[in-house]
């Protein structure tokens, strides 16, 4: 795994193909995703549905849910992160925009017989999303929790596209912080 991640982060450091293409900030995803807490036995794995729409020229709009879950002797755990935000895009080459975004996050922690333990705060992401290919986008992003119950945490984030064609393509993302990760791959339909 960590040898895919190196190669997905490589792939988004490299100079950008010369070749067509158009990067679309309007689309829907499902994915499947695989959290984990460092320290912890539990892997919450699940579905999720994220999504993006532009509605300016530099700005749009985007959201997510994701819901994982595990069991540990017999005991179940839930895990349900909701985040909705508004983007900035701005173009660095005909290939490749630095992208800047500001979110509210919630997430909500349920242990069986135990009760929940929710957290909600902002993130603040900047980054730079490309076209490798006709067919391939990469991007990575550097990301900053603080307010409400977080206590100011860095993470990045690394993903990319693999484009059938204008509609429908395939991704992949890993978001790595010092407690947690996230890891998921989906298929998304842009127009």
């Amino acid at each position: 795994m960590k040898r895919s991640i190196f190669a997905l982060a490589l792939a988004a450091a490299l100079p950008l193909s010369a070749q067509a293409g158009e990067l679309k900030y309007n689309f829907v995803e499902l994915d499947y995703g695989r959290a984990t807490i460092d320290n912890t036995d539990v892997d919450f794995d699940g579905l999720g549905i994220k999504g993006s729409v532009q509605v300016a020229e530099p700005v749009y709009l985007f959201g997510s849910y994701h819901k994982g879950s595990d069991s540990l002797l017999g005991v179940d755990f839930d895990l349900d992160q909701f985040q909705a935000g508004v983007g900035y895009r701005h173009a660095i080459s005909d290939k490749a925009d630095f992208i800047g975004e500001l979110s509210y996050i919630d997430s909500s922690l349920d242990v069986d017989n135990f009760g929940s333990v929710d957290a909600n705060g902002y993130r603040i992401s900047g980054g730079v999303r490309g076209l490798l290919a006709d067919n391939f986008e990469g991007y990575i992003k550097a990301n900053y929790n603080d307010g409400g119950d977080f206590d100011g945490d860095f993470s990045g984030t690394v993903g990319g596209q693999f484009k059938f064609n204008e509609v429908w393509g395939l991704t992949a993302e890993a978001e790595v912080g010092s407690d947690a990760k996230l890891y998921t791959i989906g298929v998304r339909a842009s127009f």
